[in-house]
């Protein structure tokens, strides 16, 4: 079930490599897979939905996510990923909820509001109230770093 965030970004819980020519079909142009390998005992390895991915040209990025939490590597990873999208891009992991929590930090980082990030996320069923801490931190460390840049 794809949730779209934005016009340029959904989220959806696992993927099949049997989905990917579906989910080009309505206009993905990257998947970004946001589950690290074996989390779970019967999950896709992300290496089949790679291989589909590129058989039909949608781009794939893993940006994995542990318990261990999100670090920056991995936002700067997902601001990559968005920016060399040549199109709407969706995110997977085993609920959606990981996927989207990266992509508001990834985009807090880069200065969004986050009171925007967080409309966005509820409109699709999610609740960023748990980051939101992180969200206000990131997102004035990118006003501050733009600040002072322009001094």
């Amino acid at each position: 079930m794809i949730r779209p965030i934005d016009p340029s970004f959904a989220v959806a819980p696992q993927i099949e490599s049997d989905d990917v020519a579906e989910i080009a079909g309505a206009g993905y142009a990257m998947i970004i897979n946001n589950r690290p390998e074996d989390e779970e005992h019967n999950q896709p390895a992300g290496a089949a939905i790679e291989a589909a991915a590129a058989a039909i040209g949608v781009s794939y990025v893993a940006i994995p996510i542990t318990h261990a939490g999100f670090s920056h590597p991995q936002l700067d990873a997902m601001a990559a990923a968005l920016a060399e999208a040549s199109g709407p891009v969706l995110a997977y992991c085993r609920s959606g909820t990981r996927s989207c929590n990266l992509w508001a930090l990834a985009m807090a980082k880069g200065g969004a509001d986050p009171d925007m990030l967080k409309e966005k996320a509820g409109q699709a069923g999610y609740d960023l109230s748990g980051i939101r801490p992180t969200l206000d931190a990131l997102s004035r460390g990118a006003a501050g770093g733009a600040k002072s840049g322009a001094a």
